[in-house]
């Protein structure tokens, strides 16, 4: 009998969730966004439970969704839809559940997995921790709320995340504000003991809490800020091309992983995240579902999906092709509330 997907169990008054699919970096597929959107409506209404604990088994805390299942789905499967649909009011619930939502990431964080952790109360980040909004990449847009707070990051170093899908490592995350504590991986099952007995989250936290300084952000803030604060995605290619000195070989590294992006997704993805600054959590993701219903009706998504996961040639033939190819008209569609309504959220 195989495993199951997404563990549940009460440890003292903590709902304590494992992802359990390890094989395929615990990549989220719709069973497990229903089971724990489950567990957490029940949990968010049981005086016994005064916290959730968010765990992985394996390598990763969660590389995403299961892209690769809607995929397969087919263009135009209304299963498609229906994954994202239960997967964004997920997010929206995570975001506002009533109780302390912690979860112990290490490993890759990206994608779908951002959306089951960034959005709780704590983010507690190993030593191997990776975050990455790699959306663009595959022809699709950083989606699961992620642009509530990606907007909200200082110097623009969301931006720089959602166009350029940067990786950030642990002290990257804690000073962009993606994390919230660092802590040795090792020490996960003491957390874990430890908040199921404490009455004080942050106070037993501290008991494990490390220092992480930045990998690579903190001098870059100031560049990034400059480069990416206006302009379209034309202008931020020029202003990293202009980079001379010390940053030159950092601008000429970003402008490269921009340009192997889809333009369409790019596009979208820079009006997307500046609008963001104006909206609230539940905006954001009834905005992610509009672009995300336009999206699964085009080509660059399916495109994308068979370069990086299906033939892994790494050679996406991204229509159009390049930036200034690319149809405002179209980009604007993908912002209209879809004919079957915006989504209804919890």
């Amino acid at each position: 009998m195989a495993e199951p997907e997404i563990l549940f169990e009460r440890l003292g008054h903590a709902g304590l969730v494992t992802l359990n699919r390890p094989a395929a970096l615990n990549a989220l597929s719709r069973g497990m966004v229903a089971a724990l959107a489950d567990a957490l409506d029940g949990w968010k209404v049981d005086p016994s439970i005064r916290l959730v604990i968010v765990r992985a088994n394996g390598r990763a805390f969660c590389a995403g969704g299961d892209i690769r299942a809607v995929y397969e789905a087919g263009q135009g499967s209304p299963a498609q839809k229906v994954f994202f649909r239960d997967e964004y009011r997920l997010n929206a619930a995570i975001k506002a559940f009533p109780k302390p939502y912690v979860a112990l990431v290490d490993g890759f964080v990206m994608g779908g997995g951002a959306g089951i952790a960034v959005h709780g109360s704590h983010r507690i980040f190993g030593e191997k921790a990776i975050f990455s909004m790699p959306e663009t990449g595959i022809g699709f847009f950083p989606d699961v709320g992620s642009s509530f707070f990606l907007s909200r990051m200082p110097n623009q170093i969301g931006l720089y995340c959602g166009l350029a899908a940067m990786r950030l490592a642990r002290g990257d995350a804690l000073h962009a504000g993606i994390a919230t504590h660092a802590a040795p991986a090792s020490a996960f099952d003491a957390i874990v003991a430890r908040l199921a007995e404490a009455a004080d989250i942050d106070a037993a936290l501290a008991c494990f809490a490390e220092t992480a300084p930045a990998e690579t952000l903190g001098p870059l803030d100031t560049a990034i800020e400059a480069i990416f604060a206006t302009g379209s995605v034309e202008s931020i290619l020029a202003r990293l091309d202009a980079l001379e000195g010390p940053q030159a070989e950092w601008g000429a590294l970003t402008a490269a992983a921009i340009r192997s992006k889809s333009p369409t997704s790019l596009r979208i993805a820079l009006r997307q995240i500046r609008a963001a600054r104006e909206l609230d959590f539940d905006d954001c993701i009834r905005l992610d579902w509009r672009i995300a219903n336009a999206i699964l009706d085009g080509h660059d998504f399916y495109e994308g999906v068979r370069a990086a996961l299906v033939d892994k040639d790494q050679s996406p033939r991204w229509n159009p092709a390049a930036l200034d190819a690319v149809d405002p008209g179209a980009i604007e569609g993908h912002f209209e509330v879809p004919l079957d309504g915006d989504i209804p959220l919890p």
